[in-house]
């Protein structure tokens, strides 16, 4: 410090603002509370009561337990295992063929030029929005002969649930360089080579995502699986939880319904846990590279 300069006093740091992230923690724990803990509690603990105790839907733990002779009768008796079995044919070859046929109409749409490939492109991303035409759907799968079967339902969830393939897959191409699909061609490589060896690789973390949200929407489907599924041998879990749930006459048993919902649900929370981390990778990749 020179002579005649005088010293001005610090000024201490004012701490970070933090009403704005408290707020929001407070808005969105009050939204939390009513809204998910609550209906989610309500499903637990009931489920784990006998039906006299079930029946009045209360909050309070279970004076007597009965959580293994319920799940045990939903298992034995609400078709669990069988209708998990169908889930699981359906859901299986729907997401790899959704997925495969989405990927490829979207590598088509990203690289077009075409007003025509456009507006295909509008009408398959407009199924999103629309909601389906069940009885334009029945004729066509009667006229095909597979109404009332696995595949006829297959190939309507697959109508249904490509339009959002499409749509993430699509703005996700864009954003990646042609010069490399561009090379494989001068090499030599065919459509199939360049989609199979260069597109499919570099869009896997969106199809990720787009698998999670296939996976849930298909997994609870009821609407379709009503109409399209004949039969209680054919019945997928949400399917088999209504007729489960409808077979009581007299009283609804909401404690074996609880059961049965919980058990219809634990496949989704599972995979879930497991795919969570790259679900949220998938959704940064897919952010930054839009």
């Amino acid at each position: 410090m020179t002579a005649g300069t005088i010293a001005r006093p610090r000024r201490r740091r004012r701490p970070a603002v933090v009403a704005g992230p408290l707020l929001r923690y407070v808005g969105l724990s009050l939204f939390l509370v009513p809204w998910i803990l609550l209906p989610l509690w309500l499903l637990v603990v009931n489920s784990l009561k006998p039906l006299q105790e079930a029946g009045l839907l209360g909050l309070a733990l279970p004076k007597k337990w009965a959580a293994a002779e319920n799940f045990r009768t939903v298992i034995k008796q609400g078709n669990y295992l069988h209708g998990l079995r169908n889930s699981l044919l359906v859901i299986v070859p729907v997401l790899l063929l959704t997925l495969l046929l989405g990927s490829m109409a979207a590598w088509a749409y990203a690289r077009t030029r075409s007003v025509t490939m456009k507006v295909c492109y509008y009408l398959t991303t407009l199924s999103i929005l629309l909601p389906a035409a069940m009885i334009p759907t029945i004729y066509v799968l009667s006229r095909l002969g597979i109404n009332g079967s696995r595949l006829g339902y297959g190939v309507a969830l697959v109508a249904t649930r490509l339009g959002i393939v499409v749509f993430l897959t699509t703005g996700f191409i864009k954003a990646l360089p042609e010069e490399l699909e561009e090379a494989a061609r001068i090499d030599g490589s065919s459509r199939w080579r360049v989609y199979w060896h260069i597109i499919l690789p570099m869009v896997r973390p969106i199809l990720f995502v787009a698998g999670v949200i296939l996976v849930i929407t298909t997994w609870n489907d009821f609407f379709f699986a009503f109409f399209l599924l004949q039969g209680s041998s054919r019945a997928t879990l949400p399917l088999s939880l209504y007729q489960f749930a409808s077979a009581t006459t007299n009283t609804m048993n909401w404690n074996l319904v609880f059961a049965h919902v919980i058990l219809t649900s634990l496949p989704l929370i599972l995979a879930y846990v497991v795919a969570q981390k790259r679900v949220i990778g998938g959704l940064i990749e897919g952010g930054v590279k839009g």
